[in-house]
């Protein structure tokens, strides 16, 4: 199971200040269980891992199957949390040169997550002679980018393979019922799936939102379900047993003495994306009315040649929360060398991982040390089912600190001003006043 050691902030905020938090959090978490709190018409995901049926898993199999045998790559076509949450957990169990190794199934792309006119060329390119899938994934079926791409995408599809394979390898996971998506996946007669109108897109990790691209990759979803569902049982325990309502206690303990940055650290390379939908999770669930930790993450020790000096020695708001696997997958020892000219033979015999986990340690200390608080998080493995712990730790300890906070952790309306300047720059119907209004402000 998951295990957090805060032993290493009490000498920033103390154990005492932390224990103190106990009543707000036990109230924190009766708002969410009672749906009581802002927002909650998006508390879908709360109980969601005990909701998953074997048959339901057994039915996004079969979907992912026929992908695995009939397509030599799939596109997965989502932004935000339509897309991290699938490609922090491909990319965490994926073997890190599977582009170059091949022979697992499908290649997994990924698409309508920018608008890059350079990325979509190349990848419709690369796609040219190939039989492919795409995953469509948007609720609403109209989000600039992720419309964009499958407009394109659909349409090769169609061209090079036909409209009979076309309506077989594309899948649309939306609304039950409403939008651009949905209409154009009844018209077409594609396979879908529904996005629950109760869990946000960055809580969907666990709904077909991820779990049919992480099938379609090979791994297994029965176990990141487990996984989930042993950690929502763990994050309904008392305080004092309760890792996720620990962990949120903590950050709110930090961010209250003036610790206003947060920044996830891992030791494990495969984890990189994985600190990508973290991001997302906790930037955009606490940041509203000028609240909110901000999140940034680092890949170590590989970013203790760049961000290591700023981590170190900079402004002293800052907090870190390693994320740590304690056993890797496979077993690699360094070797001795006659010549000894890096003067390293002192670890001959050693495993790679000892001296990965010394190098943890140290700059733990070292940051420690240097003013910065520390949080750490291990797993035993990075395996399906430590990462569904994982995830789920992760949303239940969101979900807690933003009652703590005092705001909505499932809305988003930041996000929307970009979109209204870039309709009303590109002219769309029905934002002519909008477009007449920024013309005149630009001159």
């Amino acid at each position: 199971m998951l295990k957090l050691d805060i032993s290493k902030v009490a000498p920033f905020v103390s154990t005492e200040t932390i224990n103190g938090l106990a009543t707000r959090v036990a109230e924190a978490q009766k708002t969410l269980e009672d749906g009581t709190c802002p927002g909650n018409d998006f508390l879908g995901w709360l109980h969601l891992p005990s909701s998953i049926t074997p048959e339901f898993l057994a039915d996004i199999k079969a979907t992912a199957q026929v992908l695995r045998s009939e397509c030599d790559a799939v596109v997965v076509a989502g932004i935000g949390g339509s897309y991290l949450g699938a490609k922090a957990v491909i990319e965490a169990l994926s073997n890190s040169f599977q582009w170059l190794v091949g022979g697992n199934g499908p290649v997994i792309l990924f698409a309508g997550n920018n608008i890059g006119e350079d990325y979509l060329s190349e990848l419709t390119t690369y796609l040219k002679g190939k039989k492919f899938g795409v995953i469509n994934i948007s609720k609403s079926g109209t989000t600039t980018e992720t419309a964009l791409a499958f407009r394109l995408l659909k349409k090769q599809c169609e061209e090079q393979m036909g409209k009979d394979v076309a309506r077989k390898v594309i899948v649309a996971i939306t609304d039950a019922k409403r939008g651009a998506a949905r209409t154009c996946a009844d018209k077409e007669g594609y396979k879908s799936y529904v996005i629950p109108d109760n869990v946000g897109g960055r809580f969907s990790v666990l709904t077909p939102v991820g779990l049919l691209p992480i099938a379609v990759a090979g791994m297994d979803i029965d176990q990141l379900v487990k996984g989930a569902q042993d950690m929502e049982q763990t994050a309904s325990a008392p305080f004092a047993e309760n890792p996720a309502a620990c962990y949120a206690a903590t950050r709110y303990a930090l961010y209250e003495a003036g610790k206003k940055i947060e920044i996830l650290a891992n030791y494990q390379p495969k984890l990189h994306f994985m600190a990508e939908w973290w991001k997302q999770l906790f930037g955009e669930s606490e940041g509203k009315d000028k609240k909110g930790i901000y999140p940034a993450s680092v890949d170590l020790t590989t970013d203790l040649h760049s961000m290591g000096q700023w981590i170190q020695d900079g402004e002293r708001t800052i907090f870190e929360t390693v994320v740590s696997v304690e056993t890797p997958e496979h077993e690699l020892l360094f070797p001795s060398d006659d010549e000894n000219l890096d003067g390293l033979n002192f670890l001959a015999g050693k495993r790679v991982d000892e001296v990965n986990k010394m190098a943890e340690l140290g700059t733990q200390l070292a940051h420690v040390d240097g003013g910065v608080p520390n949080i750490r998080i291990a797993i035993d493995r990075l395996d399906a089912y430590h990462l569904g712990q994982l995830i789920y730790f992760f949303e239940r300890a969101g979900g807690i600190h933003c009652q703590l906070l005092g705001v909505n952790a499932f809305n988003q309306p930041g996000v929307e001003a970009y979109k209204k300047n870039m309709f009303a720059l590109l002219g769309k119907p029905g934002y002519e006043a909008e477009t007449a209004a920024i013309k005149q402000r630009l001159g």
